[in-house]
């Protein structure tokens, strides 16, 4: 298991548009489509990595807290399929429907929208203020697989709560850590 780090994305970056078609209803959606009342989470994650298996549940349980209260999810799988074929999109439908995901799972084939936000690992969480300016990239917590540390969604918890209470999103992010993306 290959352990990638998020690189760079500057702090009040605004958020690169993007129409993906969502797995999950076979529609195409655009940012502006998917983009919450108060803020957006964007999350590029992907099917088979251990890293994302590993925080699926905390995922669905922090959205089904945070859109209640105007912060949409947005989930993106950017991987190739070729090598990688258990990331294909009707594997995608598959597992948002059997882990219920409260959000749309949306698939980057040209992997042009992982290029725009810098992206390189799954998974890899970059949030947005309500007017799509970045305020925080970086790690969910500091568990993963096989480190018995629990999964807690601490910092991202804390970076979406202060951004509800328009305080100042933590300084020192710690990146995020993941499988690499799958490139073609």
């Amino acid at each position: 298991m290959a352990r990638t780090e998020s690189n760079e994305f500057a702090i009040g970056t605004k958020a690169p548009d993007f129409t993906l078609i969502n797995t999950v209803d076979d529609k195409n959606y655009s940012l502006n489509n998917l983009k919450g009342e108060k803020g957006t989470l964007i999350m590029f994650i992907c099917n088979h990595c251990p890293f994302v298996i590993h925080v699926n549940d905390e995922l669905v349980k922090m959205a089904n807290e945070y859109q209640q209260k105007g912060i949409n999810f947005i989930a993106i799988s950017s991987n190739e399929i070729e090598n990688y074929p258990q990331d294909a999109p009707h594997l995608m439908k598959k597992v948002a429907k059997d882990l219920h995901y409260p959000f749309p799972y949306l698939f980057d084939e040209t992997q042009e929208v992982a290029i725009a936000y810098n992206a390189a690992c799954t998974p890899d969480f970059y949030v947005f203020d309500a007017e799509l300016k970045s305020v925080y990239h970086g790690q969910l917590d500091d568990s993963r697989p096989g480190n018995e540390k629990l999964v807690t969604g601490k910092d991202l918890r804390n970076a979406l709560h202060n951004l509800l209470e328009n305080k100042p999103v933590a300084e020192n992010q710690k990146p995020s850590m993941g499988c690499g993306i799958k490139w073609k």
